[in-house]
């Protein structure tokens, strides 16, 4: 299994290595940093590619161990890629708002994500028929609101197993809540952010909308190449679990390798041609081999008249 690939110059190409006027930088970024032009700090991407490449494989073995990745972007250039890529990997997101509590508090969101389905049910039933406009418009508002809260979670069943962030100082809350549970976080780490209490980070452009769906996209085919594994490696199990031949099967092919036919009764009756010993000094003296064998009722099997004669 193979990570997506990406190059320098694709890097490049989206913007990565930008960040921000050195007015705003953290120093806690300054060894990611490879110098300045016109008063913007450029991105050392001579790191940027190899860590990136050890989130994206993070990302991966959590998806091949069947694992839940939340993609968390809330910022406008952001919105639209988080939840792209989320969907197409069959992952969670949270592309708008993050409400507090999310990670820490999940009983409590597990009830919110429960009445979003609630009344997603309801507007979408006939029962709709039998509320007022008015009823069904405060409905459609509530619906809505927790759409934008937590409709990209709604099917995620549990905690999540890895976070990935798009910008550090806008999800700081989300960052937080996840360090205080001890799930991994992969996160874009601009020239203004911190690397502190970040698992895997990668330095590079938070802001690019170019920029931001490389990433999203990277992000998405390595959970794809994840589940992939996981399937083939499930396959593979499988095949290698399957029960050996039983004794009645074993049984068949002896009678098989020895030229005997099987009725349907469960007989065995010599080949029309008696089979021949291996021994010459024997003076090719007939064998007629005359037994009874007991056979699956499940396997009615019908050889060729013609067994195998082997002569010495």
């Amino acid at each position: 299994m193979s990570l997506p690939d990406f190059s320098m110059r694709e890097l490049l190409e989206a913007g990565v290595h930008f960040g921000h006027k050195k007015e705003r930088w953290n120093p806690k970024m300054e060894t990611f940093i490879y110098g300045k032009r016109n008063g913007i700090h450029i991105i050392d991407l001579s790191q940027t590619v190899p860590l990136l490449h050890q989130a994206l494989l993070a990302i991966r073995d959590v998806a091949a161990s069947g694992g839940r990745v939340l993609f968390v972007g809330t910022k406008r250039q952001a919105s639209e890629h988080v939840a792209e890529s989320a969907k197409k990997s069959a992952q969670y997101y949270i592309n708008h708002t993050w409400m507090a509590g999310i990670l820490t508090n999940w009983k409590t969101v597990s009830n919110s994500i429960k009445r979003f389905k609630d009344l997603e049910e309801t507007i979408n039933s006939e029962k709709a028929n039998a509320l007022t406009k008015k009823e069904v418009l405060k409905l459609t508002r509530e619906h809505n609101k927790l759409e934008r809260a937590i409709g990209g979670i709604k099917d995620m069943g549990g905690l999540p197993d890895i976070l990935f962030v798009i910008d550090t100082n806008k999800e700081a809350i989300a960052i937080l809540e996840a360090n205080k549970l001890g799930i991994p976080v992969v996160a874009i780490l601009d020239t203004n952010s911190t690397p502190d209490n970040i698992d895997h980070p990668i330095p590079g452009n938070d802001d690019a909308s170019r920029a931001i769906a490389l990433y999203c996209s990277l992000a998405e085919r390595a959970i794809l190449d994840g589940m992939q594994n996981s399937e083939a490696k499930r396959a593979v199990d499988q095949g290698e679990s399957l029960d050996p031949l039983s004794s009645d099967d074993l049984e068949v092919l002896n009678q098989e390798s020895k030229g005997e036919n099987i009725t349907e009764g469960g007989e065995s009756n010599p080949t029309e041609e008696p089979l021949k010993t291996n021994q010459e000094s024997d003076e090719n003296k007939e064998l007629i081999v005359e037994k009874k064998k007991r056979v699956s009722p499940k396997k009615k099997v019908e050889l060729s008249e013609n067994g195998d004669n082997d002569s010495a």
